[in-house]
């Protein structure tokens, strides 16, 4: 038992750093509502992060249910986390809440969303994170929103049961209320909603490969967040009468689907703008059956949150045909473009492409000189690829661009002739040269450049740091497969479409372009330069593979992957992002001055919060399938 003077010095010292390290929360998908995925925390620096060990684990539990022919995907999750509360996603769609400082389970919320069969999409079962609001007329009580395929749900944050007031008994149907009728279970989500003032804003997810008239299209839609009842709607293929129809020639309009939100989409709450990164229209590789330059395509469009009405937009990618959507959130920020007197509030888009498009927020004026440069044309048949297509002035492309044989596997000059012989076999050429009949290889790949992980943005320093991929992909069309050997042929109503593999490889499994694979980026966006840019991650899997046997391999080999990249005061950047490890990386230099092994790979984006018994946690959704869990790390105590 403590004696009583010293049981006061001990309570005394407890007050003491309750007052020095309050609960810092985590409360939205990116951090904050512009996504900066920034934390003013410190107590994990550089001088104490080698102690950063593993505290707890969560594992998911989830497994392939046989009789609805569904397997969970990859564990994608970035956690909110809100009054010593994490809540998240898992790759089924349940919502979980978890004491904060231990990880036990709280609650879970299961949406059966494997009812309705296997996501018709190529990420499958997958989920990245849902949105808390404060219900002001329920005494501030907090609600969880989670879009499930098709349905919107409301939970009470403290019990995990849907508020039965909201929709149709916790629940409204996302399917109905579209510019057209669609087949519901072919409309997907994956990311967060947006939570303005008693708002849900939200798009949608499509699969890359459904291609009929008429498929899902990618409605941005508001719903009262206490009613459940749809506020506004802005058409992503524009109507007759509306802003950019007349760019959907041959009538397109009245049958294109996708052109949808799927990643995060970020807001800026003062000035009530809510940003929405667009994707590609149906069919990804061939644009026949839509001439035209297919606003709002591929274009980063600012919307009034209150009445979803267009403020500006920036076409990114006139009449895409490359599967190159608008992948990740746009990044708010605040900078000082060339040492200017006055700052700038800003909205950053990074791309599939390799680039970074910097827009004046309010206006959406490029803060530097974006170019419109000729292309190469299309050789198929009855498709007219558009011209020209933007290139930002600055910053620079941040990730390799285009395909030539100088390019090819070159570990030893034998594998570098076999994949020269090999890339003769198709089309190549620089950014943006169309898909093609032989297969052209595309450089960067379908998941870039960047992806849905988008930036952390340091608000000190005016660094974008982010994660990037260096794959290509091989995009040929053709005549699609109706025989029944294909089991998506009633999927199809097209004459050219996406066909085979998509993998750009030879010799079972090897790259047919060179490393390093992934680096991680810092984009300096006061000066529009490129910071430094360093290979990150590696891959074991190519390391062991036989044609490498006797070859001396680069240290550091980079990894692709999409994941994103969370950024502290303390000066560290976190990143996964591909391989089988955390890393913690200087941010001034990219040199890594920590990683802890995983025991599955890291999937997710990472986030940290300060628990309310005052400690630093940084958490990261690793794993997929039947082996997922969400793992938090904390600092050690010294010699433990």
């Amino acid at each position: 038992m403590l004696k009583p003077i010293t049981a006061l010095v001990f309570a005394a010292a407890l007050i003491a750093l309750a007052s020095e390290s309050p609960e810092v929360d985590w409360p939205v998908y990116g951090g904050d509502q512009g996504g900066t995925k920034y934390s003013r925390l410190t107590d994990v620096n550089p001088s104490n992060v080698s102690r950063l060990k593993a505290a707890w684990e969560w594992k998911t539990g989830e497994k392939a249910l046989p009789a609805h022919g569904t397997r969970p995907g990859n564990f994608q999750t970035t956690p909110l986390m809100i009054d010593n509360v994490l809540y998240f996603s898992t790759p089924y769609n349940r919502v979980v809440a978890l004491n904060a400082d231990t990880g036990a389970e709280l609650w879970s919320f299961d949406p059966k969303a494997y009812e309705d069969g296997q996501p018709p999409n190529g990420t499958g079962f997958v989920h990245r994170g849902v949105a808390a609001w404060r219900d002001g007329a329920a005494g501030n009580k907090l609600r969880i929103f989670m879009n499930s395929r098709y349905r919107l749900f409301c939970l009470d944050a403290a019990t995990g049961q849907v508020v039965d007031s909201f929709g149709a008994h916790g629940i409204v149907d996302l399917s109905e209320g579209l510019v057209w009728a669609i087949n519901r279970t072919h409309y997907t989500n994956t990311s967060p909603p947006v939570v303005y003032k008693d708002l849900i804003i939200l798009g949608n997810g499509v699969g890359d490969r459904l291609v009929y008239r008429n498929d899902p299209p990618g409605d941005i839609r508001a719903f009262h967040a206490r009613t459940g009842k749809q506020v506004w709607a802005f058409h992503t293929i524009p109507q007759p009468g509306e802003f950019g129809n007349d760019t959907w020639q041959a009538d397109s309009w009245s049958f294109t689907g996708h052109t949808n939100a799927w990643p995060p989409m970020t807001l800026d709450a003062e000035r009530g703008l809510v940003y929405v990164p667009l994707g590609t229209p149906s069919n990804d590789f061939f644009g026949g059956r839509r001439p035209g330059a297919n606003l709002f395509a591929e274009a980063l469009v600012c919307l009034d949150a209150n009445t979803g009405v267009r403020r500006w937009h920036y076409q990114i990618v006139h009449h895409g045909l490359w599967d190159y959507d608008n992948p990740s959130p746009p990044n708010l920020v605040t900078i000082r473009p060339d040492g200017a007197r006055r700052q700038v509030d800003a909205v950053v888009q990074l791309t599939k492409q390799g680039f970074a498009f910097v827009f004046d927020r309010t206006t959406g004026r490029p803060v530097w000189p974006i170019e419109e440069r000729p292309v190469p044309s299309s050789d198929v048949e009855g498709e007219h690829a558009w011209p020209t297509q933007p290139f930002p002035t600055r910053p620079p492309a941040f990730s390799e661009q285009g395909t030539t044989l100088d390019d090819a596997f070159d570990l030893t000059p034998e594998l570098k002739a076999a994949a020269q012989e090999e890339l003769k076999k198709y089309r190549l050429g620089p950014l943006f040269t169309p898909p093609s009949l032989r297969g052209t290889v595309q450089r960067p790949g379908l998941i870039g450049g960047a992806n849905w992980g988008g930036a952390a943005f340091d608000v000190k320093s005016g660094v974008l740091f982010f994660k990037t991929s260096n794959q290509a992909n091989i995009a040929r069309v053709g005549k699609p497969d109706r025989s029944s050997a294909n089991p998506r042929a009633s999927e199809v109503d097209a004459d050219i479409t996406r066909i085979g593999e998509t993998n750009a490889e030879f010799m079972d499994g090897l790259p047919l372009l060179k490393p390093p694979y992934g680096h991680l980026v810092a984009l300096d966006l006061n000066r529009g330069t490129i910071k430094w840019r360093v290979p990150f991650g590696d891959m074991p899997s190519l390391r062991l593979h036989p044609a490498l046997k006797d070859v001396k391999l680069p240290a550091v080999l980079g990894v692709p992957g999409a994941p994103g990249v969370l950024a502290t005061a303390a000066g560290l950047v976190f990143a996964g992002g591909g391989d089988a490890a955390l890393h913690a990386v200087d941010a001034a230099t990219g040199a890594e001055v920590w990683h802890a092994p995983l025991t599955r790979r890291a999937n997710g984006t990472p986030m940290t919060y300060r628990s309310r018994a005052g400690r630093q946690f940084v958490v990261i959704a690793t794993g997929g399938g039947e082996d997922a869990a969400l793992v938090a790390f904390a600092i050690s105590a010294p010699g433990s």
